[in-house]
This record gives C-alpha cells, structure tokens and sequence, in this order.
C-alpha cells in the first residue's frame, strides 16, 4: 500500500453491520501500523474523532486498479508533521472480486448531459448498477445515441442520506423493450476511485439485504 493511497472507511458499530461512511488517506507506515489523516466524514465532509479501540472496515484501490478490504483497530493519536492516527496494519487483506463487478437492480436518481450538443440533458432512473457502469430507463421523448456523456448519480447511502457522484460513461448497448422504455446500458470511462468503491460497497450492502430477506 503507497503513500497516500485513498481510503474508504466504515465505522464497526455491531456485529457485522458497517454504518457511518468516511474517508482518508495513507501518510506513512511501518510493519506495525499504517499512519492515516483524520477520516473526512462522506455526508457532512466534516473531521472526525473516533476513541481508541474503535474498529473499521476498510476498502481501497491500489495502482493496478485491485480493490482490497481489511479491518483494522484505531491504537492511537499521533503527531507527525500533522495530527494522525495509528492503526493496525492489515494482516488478513481481502481482495475483492470483480467479476465484471457486482451488479445489483435499483432505482437511483441519475442526470444524463451530452458532452456535445446533439442531446440535451435529462433525467431518469437506473434499471441496474456496479462498480464498472449503470443501466439506465431512457424517457419516450429522449432519442438517445450511442455516444460519451456525463452522469450525475444521487446514490442513497444508509442512515446517511445521498452522496453526489459524477462520472463520464460511454453508451454501449441501447436496447427496445416491447411495451416499455428503452434501456441505455453505460460504462464507466472516467469515474473517481472514492466513488468507484462507494458504488461497490452500495451493491455489497444491497446484495446483503436481499440475502436477509430471502432468509427471513
């Protein structure tokens, strides 16, 4: 893991659920601890604090774009050239699989802009979503082409209202549905590592309360 590597923490509250999304960034490590900045909340972009012994889940990106999860422990405050904190270096990482990424069905609020002038911008919701790009319900007075364009996510998080997120998305598969919108299936061209794996971490949780159901 490189020095200022990003990551996205989730706060262990009980068993095995994760609530309260933050963020962070690598600034030294050694074979004991790996040295954060203070974690960013996601919602309220505010410092936060946490006491010692507090427990995290966390997932990251590295440079051949692989994403790992570890859990790891808050030991202490420390003082480098900024305020930081010192926390266990992972011993168990998780590399989580791909798969073209995990791909969940949901409605999610999305807004669509050309990067041209061929399209004018509009609104609509997602038939599905992953890591990799969305598929989304094109409106009956949208003639949409395959083309590059810009989407504007407002991604529902739990117990934490939404997160806005951006990406550029390429229009690879326009399909007609006999009786209902069409669908405009889209990949992620250019999209930032922090809202790649907020995404990720979304399906996860979604996949996760339809398992409780299904068990219920």
């Amino acid at each position: 893991m490189k020095i200022g590597t990003l990551l996205n923490i989730e706060l262990r509250k009980s068993g095995e659920f994760y609530t309260e999304k933050f963020r962070s960034r690598v600034i030294e490590q050694n074979e004991t601890f790996l040295f954060i900045d203070y974690p960013i909340d996601i919602k309220t972009h505010k410092t936060s604090f946490f006491p010692k012994g507090t427990s995290f889940l966390i997932t990251y990106v590295d440079e051949n774009e692989n994403i790992y999860s570890f859990l790891s422990k808050l030991v202490a405050k420390v003082k480098l050239n900024v305020p930081a904190l010192a926390i266990e270096f992972p011993s168990d990482l998780q590399r989580i699989q791909r798969r073209e990424f995990v791909r969940v069905d949901t409605a999610i609020d999305v807004a669509v802009h050309p990067l041209d002038d061929r399209l004018q911008p509009f609104t609509t919701v997602t038939r599905n979503i992953s890591g990799g790009g969305i598929s989304v319900i094109i409106p009956k007075d949208v003639d949409l082409k395959e083309n590059n364009v810009e989407i504007f996510l407002s991604l529902p998080l739990k117990n934490h209202g939404f997160a806005y997120l951006k990406a550029i998305a390429e229009v690879v598969i326009l399909e007609e549905k006999k009786h209902k919108n069409p669908t405009a299936a889209m990949k992620f061209l250019n999209i930032a590592k922090q809202d790649q794996q907020m995404i990720i971490r979304y399906c996860f949780e979604k996949q996760r309360e339809a398992r409780k159901k299904e068990l219920s």
